[in-house]
C-alpha cells in the first residue's frame, strides 16, 4: 500500500467513528417513535422497513448514476448463493431482534427486556474473535463491563421471579443475540457490497419477515390518523435510513467487537432524549451510568487497533 492509499484508509476510519456515534444517536430515537406509535409495536417495526427500503432504493439508484457519471464501477448487487445468504442473514437476524424485543416487553418490565437487548456486544464480542478473528485484550474487557454497567444504571432493572417475568427476561437476552447476528451479518455483508446496496436488500428481507409476524400476532395493521403516520415515516427516515445505515457504513471500517461497545451510546441517549422529549426524569444514578458508558467506551477505544493506526 502506497503512502497516498494509506493516508486514505486512516481517514476513513478516523471519519467511520464520528458517524458510528451519529449512527447510535439516530438509532436511540427509536424507542421514543414506537412509544408515540398508533400501531401495535411489531407492526410499527415492519413500516420503519416498509417505508424505508423506497428511501433506500433511491439512495442506490443515484449512487448507480453517480458511479456512471464518473465512470466507475457501478455498485454491485447480490448474484451468488453465498452473497445471498449473508443479506438474507442480516435481515432475518435484524427482523427477529425487532420482533422479539417487542414480544419481550409483553412479559416483562420494559427496563430488563432493554437492558437484556443491551447485553449484544457480549455476543458480538466472542462471535467478532471466533469469526473475524479480532485481538480482544483485558483493557477490551474492561470497557465492554463498564458500558454494560452504565447501561444498566441509565436503564435500570427490576428484581422478581415467576414463569412470564423469566420468559420475558429469556426473550430480552435472545433480542441480544438477535442483533448480535444482525451487526456481525452486516460487517461481513459490507465487505461485498455498498452501505446503499446492503441496506436495501437486508431491509427487503426484513420488512417481508416482519409482515408476516405481524400479521400473525396484531390485529391493527393502519395507524389511525396522519399523525401516526408521520411518526412511523419518522422512524424510517431517521431510525432506519439514518441511524442503522450509518451503522453500517461504518462497520465496513471498524472492529464489530468496538462498533457494539460503541453503540452503547444509544442507551445513554435515549434516556436524555426520553427526559427531553417525554418528561422522563433523570436522577443522579442515571447520571453516573451515563459517565460510566462514556468511560467504557473511551476504554474500548484505547484498546482498539484504530488506537495504533
Amino acid at each position: 500500500m502506497n503512502v497516498d492509499q494509506s493516508v486514505i484508509v486512516k481517514t476513513t476510519k478516523t471519519f467511520a467513528l464520528p458517524v458510528l456515534f451519529l449512527g447510535a444517536i439516530g438509532i436511540a430515537f427509536a424507542p421514543i417513535f414506537v412509544r408515540l406509535s398508533e400501531t401495535g409495536p411489531v407492526t410499527t417495526a415492519f413500516y420503519r422497513l416498509f417505508f424505508a427500503v423506497p428511501m433506500l432504493w433511491v439512495w442506490t439508484q443515484i449512487d448507480i448514476r453517480t458511479a456512471a457519471r464518473k465512470q466507475r464501477e457501478k455498485p454491485k448487487i447480490p448474484g451468488s448463493r453465498y452473497e445471498w445468504k449473508w443479506v438474507c442473514l442480516a435481515g432475518l437476524f435484524f427482523a427477529g431482534d425487532l420482533a422479539v424485543w417487542h414480544w419481550s416487553i409483553v412479559f416483562t418490565t420494559v427496563a430488563n427486556a432493554t437492558l437484556f437487548a443491551n447485553f449484544a456486544p457480549i455476543f458480538v464480542t466472542f462471535g467478532a474473535w471466533l469469526l473475524f478473528k479480532e485481538r480482544i485484550t483485558w483493557m477490551f474487557i474492561a470497557g465492554l463491563f463498564f458500558a454494560l454497567g452504565g447501561a444498566a444504571l441509565l436503564i435500570g432493572i427490576s428484581v422478581g421471579l415467576g414463569p412470564q417475568k423469566v420468559l420475558g427476561d429469556a426473550l430480552g437476552l435472545l433480542t441480544a443475540i438477535f442483533y448480535a447476528g444482525y451487526i456481525l451479518s452486516i460487517k461481513q455483508v459490507r465487505t461485498m457490497f455498498s452501505t446503499s446496496v446492503t441496506m436495501m436488500w437486508s431491509g427487503i428481507i426484513t420488512c417481508v419477515a416482519l409482515f408476516v409476524i405481524a400479521s400473525l400476532s396484531e390485529d391493527q395493521l393502519l395507524a389511525s390518523s396522519l399523525y401516526g403516520w408521520s411518526i412511523l415515516i419518522g422512524l424510517a427516515l431517521v431510525s432506519h435510513t439514518g441511524g442503522q445505515a450509518m451503522i453500517a457504513y461504518a462497520l465496513a471500517h471498524l472492529p464489530a467487537s468496538f462498533a457494539s461497545v460503541a453503540l452503547l451510546l444509544q442507551p445513554a441517549t435515549a434516556a436524555l432524549l426520553a427526559w427531553v422529549i417525554l418528561g422522563e426524569a433523570l436522577g443522579l444514578l442515571q447520571g453516573f451510568g451515563g459517565v460510566l458508558v462514556l468511560t467504557g467506551i473511551f476504554l474500548a477505544w484505547r484498546a482498539s487497533p484504530l488506537k495504533k493506526q
